[in-house]
Formats: structure tokens, sequence, C-alpha cells
């Protein structure tokens, strides 16, 4: 086949065939290799991790594989031909033919990067399902921490070597170039700087972790992520608010989940006029209900003020750190209880209405 020799723009025919040849059949057969090959790192994975899903891995890896396949082979196979002379040119003293081969190679970078992050991903999944079967939540938490903290390292990593390979900067040079531009790039995201380091204080003081219900400043909620740069957290709402981590940090959290016992307190607003024997049967009956409810300790019932517009008697009691929904039960129970014992001594309030005020605290411990 004659025809196949002849030259067109520097190169035959039949080289021009053979590359499109190459590119397309790796093109089309992109998928399986990448399969192939990523069922073949699954074997040495294995060995690591012995519980390990081959179809999620396979499907995890698979398509950045296929990229990497592809814009690999193909650079290569492009890299075969002899550039041609009619589109040679230079611009400040780089040629055309080196340009789209620097361009190439940094394709190749970008492509391969992608595949790490993607294994860095899968890795920190088998890391969140093993920490899921402790019933410590510290290693959840730590595991998202340094997931996404590795992949902000494997990301500068990438961004050096593009630079490196493309535009052919030594590294020594390259890195003080950079101290000095993030310098100045501090000075003006000094929010997000300071967004970073509070990450790593809300780690080594450990005020909260993931999945503790805290209160900050305004906002109430469970603890949902603790990212490199802001915490989330869904509300009672059942609404997503995002706190930067340095008002995490600078605010005052109260964690609701660290605490030891739930409080609650009613206060009795009696009138002026109840005699102090009526008092003291009231006092005296609501230790004894209190005494024998099983759920409630410690206690207590006192008086509390004796003035002109009347008399305070409190009554507080503590239960231990239950769920919301059964301490409103038992919140429900001890009132309607109490205010049995009001009823059965004729008590009169203080005021033209019969008061009776809850107010729920936390015991912090």
């Amino acid at each position: 086949m004659d025809f196949l020799d002849q030259v067109y723009f520097d190169n035959t025919l039949r080289s021009y065939c053979i590359v499109v040849g190459t590119i397309l059949l790796v093109f089309l057969l992109k998928r399986y290799l990448s399969r192939y090959l990523a069922s073949l790192v699954f074997l040495g994975v294995k060995k690591i991790w012995k519980t390990i899903s081959k179809k999620n891995f396979v499907d995890l890896v698979a398509g950045p594989s296929e990229w990497f396949l592809v814009i690999s082979i193909s650079v290569f196979a492009i890299d075969k031909l002899t550039f041609p002379s009619i589109l040679l040119f230079r611009f400040y003293s780089h040629t055309t033919a080196d340009i789209i081969a620097r361009a190439g190679n940094g394709l190749i970078i970008i492509v391969f990067f992608r595949l790490v992050l993607r294994l860095t991903d899968f890795i920190a999944l088998l890391l969140e399902e093993k920490a899921s079967l402790t019933p410590d939540i510290k290693d959840d938490q730590l595991i998202v921490f340094l997931k996404d903290f590795v992949k902000v390292i494997i990301g500068f990593i990438g961004l050096l070597s593009i630079i490196k390979v493309c535009f052919n900067q030594p590294l020594g040079n390259l890195l003080t170039s950079l101290s000095i531009v993030g310098a100045a790039l501090a000075l003006g995201a000094r929010e997000s700087l300071e967004n970073l380091i509070a990450s790593f204080i809300i780690f080594l003081d450990k005020p909260f972790f993931t999945g503790d219900t805290v209160k900050v400043n305004n906002v109430s909620g469970v603890v949902e992520r603790i990212g490199l740069r802001s915490t989330k957290i869904v509300t009672t709402d059942k609404t997503l608010v995002t706190i930067p981590n340095k008002q995490m940090v600078d605010s005052i959290v109260d964690n609701w989940s660290m605490r030891t016992q739930r409080r609650a307190e009613i206060r009795l607003e009696l009138s002026v006029k109840t005699p102090v024997t009526k008092v003291e049967n009231i006092i005296e009956e609501i230790k004894e209900l209190l005494n024998s409810n099983i759920d409630i300790s410690p206690f207590s019932v006192f008086l509390k003020e004796l003035g002109k517009n009347g008399i305070t008697v409190i009554v507080e009691y503590f239960t231990g750190t239950i769920p919301v929904q059964e301490f409103d039960i038992i919140k429900e129970n001890i009132s309607l209880q109490i205010k049995k014992v009001m009823e059965n001594n004729q008590v009169v309030f203080a005021g033209e209405a019969t008061i009776i005020i809850n107010n729920n605290e936390i015991k912090e411990g």
C-alpha cells in the first residue's frame, strides 16, 4: 500500500492511522481495561482490608482509571509523531512543540492525581466503616478531618507537579516564591486561615464531636460534620447551619451531649394568705411523690421567698441523661401530680390566675 507511505505534515499516513487506531481502540476498550486494572489492584488491597467489597472498589476507581488510560496512551501515541514544521513557532523562547508536549504531560498529571483523590476517598470510606463498628465516635470525626486534610495536601502536591512539569521551574525556587505569595495571600485571606487553625484547635481540644447536640450563640442542633473551614449543624427545625470554625472556638459552646443529668424546676407562686400548715403539707406531699418516682434523683422542695406579693415554693429535680421525649413525659406527670396536690389542699395562688412555671435547664457534668 504505497498510499500509506505518503507524507502529510512531516508524517506518513501509516503513522497517522496507527496513532488514531490506537486512540480509538483504547477509547472503545477503556471501560474493560480500567475494570481489569482495578481488579488487579483489588487483589493487593484485599490483602490489607479483608472485608473490602470488590464491586464498591471497582466502581469507585474505574471512572478515573478510564480517563487516565485514555489520556496517557493518547499523549504517548501522539508523541510518536513528528511535529509538523509548518506549525512550529516560537513564543518567548518556547516552541509550539514544547508547549503542546508540556500541556500533554500536565493532563496526565491532572488525571493521575484525580485517581489518587478517588483512592483517598475509598480508603477513608473503609476506615469510616471500620470506625462505625466501635462505640467511640472520636475516630469517626478524626477520619473525616484527616480525609479533607490529606486531599488538600495531595491537591497541593499535584499543583506543584504541574508547575514543575509544565513550566520547568525548580522546586526550591518555586517553594520560596510560593512562601512569599502564600504570606501575601494569608494576609488577604486571614479569616480562612483562622478557620483552618481553629479546626485543628477543635480536634486537639475536643469540645464536641460529630453527633453531639450543642448550642452555640443562638443556634442549637446536632453536629453533622466538622470540616477544615466550618462546622455544619442540623437544627431542631431540620435546617443545615454552617458556622465558621473560628466562631466555634471563640464562642461559648454548650455541649448538651456531655451532660450527666437533666434538670427541671417548677416555681409555685402561692398567695401570701396561705396558712403555714398548708404550705408545710404541700412541701411534704411533693417530696413524697418525687421520692416515689424511680426516675428522679436527686430532688429538693423548699420555700424560697416570703414577701408581700406571695409565697414562692421551688420544686427542683433531676433525671438521668434520657432522651428529650422521655424527659417531657416525666415533666408532664410530675406537673399533673403537683396540680392535684394543689387542688387537694385548696391552695390560693398569687395573682388572679393559677400559674405553674416550668423552667428546664441542664446540669453540666
